[in-house]
């Protein structure tokens, strides 16, 4: 038997991680990451948020159930400097990241297994919902979909390095959401009946603008409004309170909808135009991280996923050392809509993730991706 930390949010999928491996008779320790950023919560409107200050008080109270060591690990200036900063700093470029995998890259694994290895501890574990293993020929560790694909987290793990992911377990991976919840019930845990964590815990009423205008006021610097032949149309309060395909919030009156298509933030303009312009079939993105495959020397054929909820697409990525080695290119069979620069793209091979990459931008204008969507609904 193994010694195991295992990452408690106070939630019932980590809580049935931990039950699980102490039923199985490992040594566990449980962890709760203090993240919390300085300004105050109300923790009664937080119901769905992915961690809280309640989630010491759940974690604590499970751990006591199970007669395991728990700790609280003070990460607050991690998250602030890697997810909390890159947050605000990207949606002041015009850019919507995806915090969750910033927070998986940055906190929740590297510096945890670093934590455990100071406790003894040989792995550690957490209560997401995918599956790992080990390619029998390659040798590398991979990253594949959970059996529960409604539950399925693989698209904000992309960033695991194979060090971590040698080290790191998922229990969850093979159990459906209704599997875990009946097995909370099983075992009399306090949070069997907990709701599921959907929002950001750092910002405390789910809106994105305002929060990053809060954060940086610098942010709300008023802008033009164009359309795609760059006419003026009206006037933005700022480029970090918009997203690519975001329709509500313009101001505008049109005799068509208006969608934003893209975000200039060198000229401080939002660009806006109809649903066809947000079509387009390839994007270029860096910051590439590989897990099953050792390396992307030439054309890859993969189905790809531009967003968390999403089915993947058929695409091809290929190197594109032009713009930078950790770059790729993608290109989609057929246009994607709103290939939003700063979320992820994630590659995969039936189940298994091949790799990552953030989304840096399109490769195509809104005029060629007209023409991209005519020939799809012609063919």
């Amino acid at each position: 038997m193994a010694r195991i930390v295992v990452a408690m949010s106070g939630g019932v999928d980590s809580s049935v991680t931990a039950a699980l491996l102490k039923k199985q008779g490992h040594d566990v320790i449980g962890v709760t990451l203090n993240v919390w950023p300085d300004q105050q919560i109300d923790e009664t409107t937080r119901t769905k948020a992915c961690c809280g200050i309640s989630a010491v008080d759940d974690a604590r109270r499970v751990a006591d159930l199970l007669g395991i060591r728990y700790y609280v690990l003070n990460f607050r200036e991690l998250f602030r400097e890697y997810v909390i900063a890159d947050f605000v700093r990207e949606y002041t470029r015009g850019r919507t990241p995806n915090p969750c995998v910033r927070c998986n890259q940055h906190v929740k694994f590297r510096p945890v297994l670093h934590r455990a290895a100071a406790l003894g501890a040989e792995f550690v574990a957490t209560g997401h919902y995918v599956r790992r293993d080990q390619d029998p020929i390659t040798g590398r560790y991979r990253l594949r979909k959970a059996v529960d694909h409604t539950k399925d987290q693989s698209y904000v793990l992309f960033p695991m390095q194979q060090d971590e992911l040698a080290r790191t377990l998922f229990p969850l991976g093979e159990f459906t959401k209704a599997e875990t919840r009946r097995l909370a019930e099983e075992l009399d845990l306090p949070v069997a009946g907990k709701p599921e964590s959907m929002e950001i815990c750092f910002v405390p009423d789910n809106k994105y603008g305002k929060y990053v205008v809060e954060q940086a006021p610098e942010a709300a610097q008023p802008g033009p409004i164009l359309d795609s032949q760059g006419r003026y149309l009206g006037e933005h309060p700022g480029v970090a309170l918009f997203t690519i395909g975001q329709r509500k919030g313009l101001g505008l009156t049109s005799p068509e909808p208006l969608y934003v298509i893209a975000i200039e933030p060198e000229r401080n303009a939002i660009i806006v135009g109809s649903d066809v312009d947000l079509f387009c079939r390839a994007l270029v993105a860096d910051g590439l991280n590989l897990v099953a495959l050792p390396e992307i020397a030439g054309p890859v054929r993969c189905r790809a996923r531009i967003r968390y909820r999403m089915q993947e697409a058929p695409a091809t990525v290929e190197p594109a050392p032009e713009i930078g080695d950790d770059a790729v290119r993608v290109i989609f069979d057929e246009p994607q809509r709103a290939i939003t620069p700063g979320q992820a793209v994630v590659f995969y091979d039936g189940d298994v993730v091949l790799g990552g990459a953030t989304i840096a931008g399109t490769s195509s204008s809104p005029a060629h991706a007209r023409e991209l969507v005519g020939a799809a609904a012609a063919s």
